[in-house]
């Protein structure tokens, strides 16, 4: 099994293949069927109790939550949604551990191939990781991203995070969704220069390149082992991405160097502190006349939706998430240099429908914060 073309991806079994398979369907079910039920429940039942008590309907999901936590309906979605999110890790890693010599052989061949028209990997041991990204496992992967399993040119991360997220079943690829909105508001922008934050496995990040093929295209992650992974899997595709080992919050582009700067549900895996230091660093490095795209998460129009979306921050390990609802993204980028008429917030439409994601009910609208320099 070798959904995107890379040499680099581990390959499945039968066995492994239908295990990945189940995970993927009990996903959806969870999604689809039963995840639904909290919100019957909620309006029939939770809300109509707490506005005979108080008088009024829940101010906030905190309220929501301290009752909602106690159904055992809820419980049991959010019970088995959690065991779901561990099982997928599971096909993860034991795909990866079974190859993890020979994955980290095809890195290497890569690695060494001639060809700056095949772009680059610079690595770091120095940079420190932001401790918001060490503190917790994020989407509980087992060593998160930047665990090292082996004593060198380790890639584990980046294939347990490719091999594990086949069953989120999104069927879509975020980068090509925020491309298709780049398109349409700004049809005749052809950026030479793209950085992509946060950039994980780079999966993100190809679109962009494979639509400007003549553009010079940066990644930049703190974790050297999906970095690897990354750049291999571009590599094997025969797609051009310059990939670093670079804090987003500081890196070491000059002022004024890219056309775009681009993220993909990044945001809320960073912190209260570091995320206006990204802002002030993607003005520093945008031209003028460029643009910061920042694609997010959407956080909830409702109480009992936002109380929904804070499933991740309290069983994923999406610890700053739960924060990020109550942020006002267009006043932290005021707060980091940007003015008032230069950023603004939008919606993204990927038109996937009801399902599709585990915690939302109905279509799935992303949040964008865009800023024009």
């Amino acid at each position: 099994m070798n959904i995107n073309g890379s040499e680099i991806l581990p390959k499945m079994t039968h066995d492994e293949v239908a295990r990945l398979s189940f995970v993927s369907s009990l996903r959806g079910h969870l999604s689809g069927k039963i995840m639904p039920g909290n919100y019957e429940i909620y309006e029939s039942r939770i809300e109509p109790s707490i506005v005979d008590k108080t008088g009024q309907p829940p101010k906030d999901r905190h309220e929501i939550r301290r009752v909602m936590t106690r159904v055992p309906y809820y419980q049991f979605w959010s019970a088995l949604l959690r065991r779901s999110q561990e099982m997928m890790w599971d096909c993860g890693v034991d795909v990866t551990e079974r190859q993890l010599p020979e994955l980290i052989e095809i890195f290497r061949t890569i690695r060494d191939q001639d060809g700056e028209t095949t772009g680059s990997l610079q690595l770091n041991p120095d940079l420190s990781i932001p401790p918001y990204l060490t503190a917790v496992d994020i989407h509980i992967q087992p060593g998160c991203y930047h665990t090292e399993q082996v004593d060198s040119d380790d890639v584990a991360a980046g294939a347990i995070f490719e091999t594990g997220i086949q069953a989120y079943g999104w069927g879509i690829n975020l980068g090509g969704v925020l491309l298709k909105h780049f398109r349409q508001h700004w049809p005749d922008g052809e950026p030479a220069r793209i950085l992509d934050m946060g950039c994980t496995i780079g999966s993100s990040t190809l679109p962009w390149a494979e639509a400007f093929p003549d553009a010079e295209v940066h990644a930049i992650d703190t974790a050297a082992p999906i970095l690897r992974y990354a750049h291999a899997r571009a590599r094997s595709i025969g797609v051009a991405v310059h990939f670093s080992q670079q804090n987003a919050e500081q890196t070491d582009f000059e002022n004024s160097s890219f056309d775009l700067v681009i993220s993909h549900i990044m945001s809320h895996e960073t912190s209260k502190k570091a995320l206006p230091r990204i802002l002030a660093e993607c003005r520093r490095l945008l031209r003028p006349g460029g643009l910061m795209l920042h694609f997010e998460v959407p956080r909830g129009d409702t109480p009992m939706e936002q109380f929904m979306h804070d499933w991740e921050s309290y069983n994923n390990n999406e610890s700053f998430a739960r924060f990020i609802t109550d942020i006002d993204l267009c006043e932290v980028a005021v707060d980091a240099g940007w003015s008032s008429d230069e950023v603004e917030m939008a919606i993204v439409n990927p038109n996937i429908g009801v399902g599709k994601k585990n915690y939302v009910r109905g279509e799935v609208l992303f949040n964008l914060l865009v800023g024009r320099r």
